[in-house]
């Protein structure tokens, strides 16, 4: 099966960034990677390349749960580039940068979860050696390939994975089990470089030392398990925000998306660079969409009943349960409920609701229809609370 590639650890207990300009190469912190021709090796890419990478750490508090990842540093000034599952659910992200060895209060600056990219902005940071990114566009199948990331979530110098490109313009489906949505991923550089769990956000990089693709997912034979909101999928690599096993997929060139859990061949799946990098941008001018969002997560505070539960003779999303003290629990949606209009657009999936969620935030007004769990209908107008990061 194929899984999203970060990690997920129990916990023993328990916003918007200012946007700056993106900036490549040249920096006052210095370059992380050389923008020459010269064909590097495995270890001399691993040298230029890891002072510009960061690990993440997402504090998932409404699932006792910490999830780990990757990042990339796009600018000197701390805006670090990573993949949206990474700080899926996080109600506060904390970020070590290999390059100095400090650690940085994060914000989420923006993110685009139809296609799993987020941007955060550091605390205080100055001077950070940043990434060069190369072209996306100039990749080919057979092309040497480095997978460098935060792999299990241990920290410290990033592991190494090396491999090549076998496949380009792949599309897989995650689904995500806590909040019953799902997403399809397109145009994704497949590779037999080793990705494991917590690399989700970090570079692949040519023989160059040049970033071409963002980590994101790969094929697995065994899970990491996360909380209980969270966990892992049928042999997908659980992030501890939700996130399951992915379903099979398929490209138009290089051989099939499609995996199974006896592969013997690593199937790994990056984001080109080219497509990370334009939606960082949109987000980096403050420019909202259908599936982008600027600035702190509204939020309702809904349990979304897991696919396979019975939705019962009611049209709508079945809910399991609500948080408490949000807006959701405040007007009386329980467990058993069936919510079935939200800002006046009827939905029947989570990611029907997630997707009318994306234009609001904090403090906007939205109604709710719901039937609750004796079968009675009732509307509602709720104040949206902050949430973590969807």
């Amino acid at each position: 099966m194929l899984g999203l590639t970060a990690t997920a650890i129990v916990a023993a207990g328990a916003g918007a960034g200012a946007a700056v300009g993106l900036s490549h190469g040249s920096t006052p912190g210095g370059s992380a990677t050389s923008t020459s021709k010269e064909v590097l090796s495995t270890s001399q890419i691993a040298n230029r390349v890891d002072p510009g990478i960061v690990d993440v750490t997402s504090t998932l508090g409404f699932q006792d749960a910490t999830a780990k990842g990757t990042g990339i540093v796009l600018t000197s000034n701390g805006e670090i580039l990573t993949n949206n599952h990474v700080i899926n659910g996080a109600t506060s992200v904390s970020v070590t940068d290999i390059g100095n060895g400090k650690t940085y209060k994060a914000t989420v600056v923006g993110y685009d979860e139809s296609h799993d990219i987020a941007v955060l902005q550091l605390s205080g940071a100055s001077g950070l050696t940043t990434a060069t990114t190369g072209d996306s566009s100039t990749v080919n199948v057979g092309d040497n390939v480095v997978a460098l990331g935060n792999a299990g979530g241990a920290g410290g110098t990033p592991a190494v994975a090396a491999g090549a490109v076998t496949a380009l313009n792949q599309s897989i489906t995650a689904s995500d089990e806590s909040s019953g949505s799902s997403e399809q991923l397109t145009g994704l550089i497949e590779t037999n470089a080793d990705i494991q769990a917590g690399d989700s956000g970090g570079p692949l990089v040519n023989s160059h030392g040049q970033i071409i693709g963002i980590d994101t997912a790969a094929s697995t034979n065994y899970q990491f398990g996360g909380s209980g909101n969270g966990g892992s999928g049928s042999g997908g690599l659980g992030d501890g925000s939700g996130f399951g096993g992915f379903g099979s997929g398929s490209g138009s060139s290089g051989s099939s998306g499609s995996a199974n859990s006896n592969a013997s061949t690593t199937q790994g799946f990056a984001i080109p660079i080219n497509t990370a990098l334009s939606i960082a941008k949109t987000i980096e001018a403050g420019q909202a969409s259908s599936t982008v969002h600027i600035g702190a997560t509204a939020f309702l505070g809904l349990e979304i009943a897991n696919s396979g539960s019975g939705q019962g003779s009611a049209q709508g999303v079945q809910i399991a349960g609500t948080q408490s003290g949000t807006p959701a629990a405040e007007a009386g949606i329980g467990q058993g409920s069936v919510i079935t209009a939200l800002g006046g657009k009827s939905v029947s999936t989570g990611t029907d609701i997630t997707e009318i969620l994306v234009g609001h935030h904090p403090g906007d007004k939205v109604s709710v229809a719901w039937t609750d769990a004796e079968g009675q209908s009732h509307t509602a107008t709720l104040t949206l609370g902050t949430g973590p990061a969807a």
